[in-house]
């Protein structure tokens, strides 16, 4: 074949690409988005988690927040790793794997120096916590069995998001109760029917597993964690640095839909390659790793644009919380940016999260903005304060 016949043949492929993605999206949103196959539509009454146990021989917490090399999801990870290492009241790992590279879903990259076997031989014993994000192959069986591994040592797990599929596989949601993303309801019942699905409520615990809703539910279970460990005042004084005024586990699951107009509006994102936009954040030492997250993330699901991290001469950076993030794009090369974003030094993470949102819906539309907040099962009705500029953000 020559090469026009293979560029044409390439072209081809895009556009049919293009084409089947459109209706998988049709199939994906409308299968199940009205589905209600979570059991349980009352609220549990408990407004906290119990106590964190810890083993005799730590004298704090021991904390892991475990990812996959391949993919993991972005806030997932980072949000209860900041949140809970800024605490500064336990002792925290960011450990896949492998040492080196994580990328993030839907963007970004990261990059950690401790594997799962690192820390075997810092902490044969096992950890007190581990937090558990949404990981492309949630059938992972290093991390199964490690998962598998520190519960029998005696460690609470979380599942963060759909990370709940991990714990799922690994055999710790039987005969239990459970919540997870919305819009996993249906599969989770098929594929764990020996556990109760949960609704209305962001986070559940039962005994030593705790599962959470979607994605920005990482942010109330972070809080809620650090109250586990350190008390309420503790708690109080990092959700005010965060912008956050509540971190109970209430939740509408019935809030969160796709409708036809999220659908039209997802469909003609994702024909308009044309017009795909790269957003820029610069990136800097010492920056706020969660507002960092909770913007990427947000862009990166409009199917019109996605978030990179770029920095100035820097191949990478360390964050408030340490996390090393690498950068994708140098600031003196911008041509082919759409936007540049800054996040201020003293920014507060939800403010962040509201304004990036408020930003999407006068850039995209209401449509695509709504569909990004129900992808992050982020609530504009419980969240956004009623004002002149944010009204719009509340239509149906």
């Amino acid at each position: 074949m020559n090469q026009l016949s293979i560029r044409v043949s390439q072209q081809t492929q895009i556009h049919k690409s293009k084409f089947q993605t459109v209706v998988w999206i049709f199939v994906f949103i409308f299968g199940s988005s009205h589905s209600q196959v979570f059991a349980n539509p009352k609220l549990s009454g408990n407004n906290h988690l119990a106590k964190l146990s810890i083993k005799p021989t730590h004298k704090k917490p021991v904390i892991v927040v475990i990812g996959e090399n391949q993919y993991t999801e972005l806030t997932d990870f980072i949000v209860p790793y900041g949140v809970l290492k800024r605490a500064e009241i336990s002792e925290i790992y960011a450990i896949a794997p492998n040492r080196g590279k994580i990328n993030m879903f839907p963007s970004l990259s990261i990059e950690i120096d401790t594997s799962i076997n690192d820390f075997e031989l810092l902490h044969p014993e096992g950890a007190d916590l581990v937090i558990v994000p949404a990981i492309h192959n949630a059938e992972n069986i290093t991390i199964i069995k490690w998962i598998q591994k520190q519960y029998r040592t005696g460690a609470t797990i979380v599942g963060i998001c759909d990370g709940v599929w991990t714990l799922g596989h690994a055999g710790l949601l039987k005969n239990r109760k459970a919540t997870g993303h919305w819009y996993s309801k249906e599969n989770l019942k098929k594929s764990f029917s020996d556990t109760e699905w949960i609704q209305n409520e962001r986070y559940i615990q039962d005994e030593k597993i705790i599962t959470t809703t979607g994605v920005t539910a990482s942010i109330p279970i972070s809080l809620g964690l650090v109250e586990s460990i350190a008390g309420k005042n503790k708690t109080e004084r990092i959700a005010k640095d965060l912008g956050v005024a509540d971190w109970s586990p209430k939740h509408n699951s019935s809030e969160f839909n796709f409708d036809w107009n999220q659908y039209l509006a997802t469909a003609k994102n994702l024909v308009s390659f044309w017009n795909y936009e790269t957003i820029g954040i610069s990136i800097y030492d010492g920056m706020d790793e969660i507002s960092l997250a909770l913007i990427a993330d947000s862009y990166s699901r409009t199917y019109k644009s996605k978030a990179i991290a770029i920095t100035n001469h820097k191949d990478s950076i360390l964050t408030k919380s340490k996390i090393r993030f690498l950068s994708e794009h140098k600031e003196t090369n911008q041509n082919d940016l759409s936007m540049l974003i800054e996040v201020p030094s003293d920014t507060k993470a939800f403010e962040e999260l509201e304004k990036t949102l408020t930003r999407i819906q006068e850039r995209y539309g209401n449509d695509t903005m709504r569909f990004v907040a129900n992808q992050l099962e982020f609530s504009i009705q419980e969240f956004f304060i009623m004002s002149p500029s944010k009204k719009d953000l509340r239509k149906n």
